[in-house]
């Protein structure tokens, strides 16, 4: 049996949904196991690629290894990936009317060790939510787990006035940046 061609280093089924999309299915699937405490000081963009390089380095597997970081950011707040509701409704509290920024980084490494990353950055406006809203959205649950207490895929996008940038990259995988440094590293993609 050949070693695996493409091993996810993520264990989200949001990141192998979007792989799909662009025609692709990792052979393996092995997340990587780090620290992802932010450094004292470290901005969001700078956590968001490091994250990702990490996840990337860490895995060890032959072939090619992708890994991604989703990192919601208030200004230079890097916002939780929420565990319990008083996180979610403290972080919905937070976005709702404002803008805030969603950066998306992607990083492979290749059979030879060479390593390759892109970042999307991407600009999410929520509408002023009532506390009804909010409510629900703690309700539905989608919260559990994400970046910013929401998932765009979800009921959330209801509540999204605007988004500049990349849809994929909101809900955990920039596809565009994806596909390049797949292609970039010489990946058999379409």
């Amino acid at each position: 049996m050949s070693a695996p061609q493409l091993t996810l280093a993520s264990a989200s089924p949001r990141r192998s949904e979007l792989l799909a999309r662009l025609g692709v299915a990792p052979d393996a699937i092995v997340p990587a196991d780090i620290d992802e405490a932010p450094a004292k000081g470290e901005i969001p963009r700078d956590y968001a690629v490091r994250m990702a390089r990490e996840k990337a380095l860490a895995v060890e597997a032959e072939g090619f290894v992708l890994a991604g970081d989703t990192v919601v950011a208030a200004g230079r707040r890097i916002l939780p990936k929420t565990e319990d509701e008083a996180s979610a409704r403290a972080c919905l509290e937070l976005l709702s009317g404002r803008r805030h920024r969603v950066l998306s980084s992607v990083a492979l490494r290749a059979p030879d060790g060479s390593l390759r990353e892109k970042l999307s950055e991407s600009i999410v406006r929520f509408k002023r939510l009532s506390e009804e809203e909010v409510a629900a959205y703690l309700a539905s649950g989608e919260w559990d787990g994400k970046a910013g207490g929401y998932a765009i895929q979800g009921s959330a996008e209801g509540l999204i006035v605007s988004l500049q940038g990349s849809f994929s990259g909101v809900m955990g995988l920039p596809l565009y940046e994806t596909r390049a440094v797949l292609k970039a590293a010489g990946f058999d993609i379409a």
